[in-house]
């Protein structure tokens, strides 16, 4: 392994090659085609999450028509899609697009200081080739914008369970999961009630490599809603209208009709308690606990929900191959799981689908100046622009609609920003919050993540410029007209401004 040390410019560097830094890459390229744009990628591949996670039957929870971009058609008939197609969509746009020729794999970035004296962000760069050989690049760029997304990718989250060293079979967390994993024939236990373990008890199930018998270990029971594999309106609307267009329809279908379930259920929790119980209901077998195992103490989308595509989540339970237990664990055991109500569940294999820990900017920790910026004393501009930072954008979606929709609004800003700088002759956008100004949380899901979290997420305010929303539709209303508002501060660099005022000396 060799060390050697290189410098490189750039005008924009986009970090973190998952589906929303590919977006934002291609967005920024076309509204800057005569500046220079990178695209950091830590990893060995494009695709985030999609290339990140391995674990059996990974899939959207959310048609790609709207998850994916609105440049690029979703063309497969799965509306719910399978990782390896979504990651197929990944390449085939970084292709289409010529996204390739600012595409640096490899490249960890791992400081980011900010100069106010040259208005230069200098970012430190680790960045391996496949043979191994590390180079340290220092990479001076005028804008940031972070797509990392909002998790750890090295760790997930993986409570303490007593007797864990006792039980002589497996133990795996789905973040982690090894390709070539034989899981055929063994009694496996699924700890967890999210969208994971949702996933991987149907997949774990089929073919010639399908587990004996699959349990899903729940403290806390999730909603759980099935929803089509195939969106045949979908394919209607593209066949009638064309490709472009019917997409287009398709993807307005889809946004409004989550904005009007999340909307009713929120208001009326009560008629999405009995809506969402009823429909399971007629999932299940007869006669099936419904209140013990699938009617969650909290309210519709309080968190997230949790999508079977054409139910085979329930299909597998009425089969009898998989059950459901909601209980809480004693201790593991050598040949499973004792739970506090005297139940003994055995296993060859337990799943620790127990959650994500959540991580901003990607585990980086910019500095202003030489002052360590904590991201969680700051408060958002439009949930992307963080106070007392400047010259950087953070994505962050929605949790009460698809994560991804918020790409172009954020991307647009962004491009606001920098050509309001150019139009002016400005080296540095900084957004500073109004003094006293009160705010709230960032995100409203009480999921046991963001929980965990809380305390080291940024804030936003009560109105706007420093708010957003948790649904498109009413995040959408706040990017019309105009972006930039008086609370974004806009400078010269300190050489650039002395050079000026000696020259209108002079004159």
């Amino acid at each position: 392994m060799k060390h050697e040390t290189t410098t490189e410019t750039a005008d924009i560097v986009v970090i973190g090659a998952g589906l929303s830094g590919i977006g934002a890459a291609k967005y920024l390229k076309d509204e800057f085609p005569d500046k220079k744009l990178q695209l950091l990628e830590a990893r060995a591949s494009i695709g985030g999450t999609w290339d990140l996670f391995k674990y059996p039957g990974i899939r959207s929870d959310d048609a790609v028509h709207h998850y994916g971009f609105e440049f690029k058609p979703w063309l497969h008939e799965d509306a719910i899609a399978e990782g390896h197609l979504i990651m197929d969509y990944l390449h085939e746009t970084m292709t289409e697009f010529g996204l390739g020729e600012i595409l640096r794999l490899r490249h960890r970035v791992t400081a980011a200081d900010w100069n106010s004296e040259n208005a230069q962000w200098t970012l430190q760069v680790t960045a391996t080739d496949e043979a191994g050989n590390v180079t340290r690049k220092t990479i001076q760029t005028s804008f940031v914008f972070s797509s990392t997304g909002y998790y750890r990718y090295d760790q997930g989250y993986e409570p303490r369970f007593e007797g864990r060293e006792d039980f002589q079979g497996d133990i795996l967390h789905p973040q982690h999961w090894p390709e070539d994993y034989d899981y055929s024939g063994k009694r496996v236990v699924i700890i967890g009630s999210g969208a994971t373990a949702v996933t991987m008890l149907p997949a774990m199930l089929k073919g010639d490599s399908a587990a004996a018998h699959v349990t899903m270990l729940q403290r806390t029971p999730s909603y759980i809603a099935s929803i089509p594999r195939v969106d045949k309106v979908a394919q209607a609307l593209m066949k009638v209208f064309g490709i472009d267009r019917g997409y287009a329809l398709t993807r307005r279908k889809n946004i409004w009709r989550d904005h009007f379930l999340v909307t009713v259920m929120s208001r009326f929790p009560r008629f999405g308690r009995w809506l969402v119980r009823s429909m399971t209901a007629k999932e299940l077998p007869k006669g099936f606990d419904v209140d013990t195992h699938f009617s969650p103490p909290y309210n519709p989308w309080d968190q997230r929900l949790c999508a079977t595509p054409d139910g085979d989540f329930f299909q597998a339970i009425r089969e009898g191959s998989a059950d459901v237990v909601t209980d809480q664990i004693e201790r593991f055991t050598k040949d499973g799981i004792l739970l506090k109500s005297g139940q003994h569940l055995e296993a060859d294999l337990i799943v620790t689908a127990t959650g994500l820990v959540m991580q901003m900017l990607g585990g980086i920790k910019p500095t202003v100046d030489g002052s360590p910026v904590n991201v969680a004393d700051s408060v958002l501009y439009r949930g992307a622009l963080i106070s007392g930072v400047p010259n950087w954008a953070m994505m962050l979606g929605f949790t009460k609609a698809t994560w991804t929709l918020r790409i172009r609004n954020v991307t647009r800003l962004v491009a606001d920003v920098i050509r309001e700088m150019d139009r002016n002759g400005h080296d540095t956008a900084l957004p500073v919050a109004p003094e006293g100004m009160p705010t709230t949380d960032l995100f409203d899901l009480s999921a046991g993540y963001m929980e965990r979290a809380r305390a080291e997420l940024p804030r936003q305010g009560t109105g706007l410029p420093w708010q957003m929303h948790t649904t498109f539709v009413r995040d959408n209303r706040l990017f019309k007209g105009r972006l930039i508002h008086d609370d974004i501060q806009f400078a010269k660099r300190a050489a650039k401004a002395q050079h000026l005022a000696g020259v209108e000396a002079a004159s």
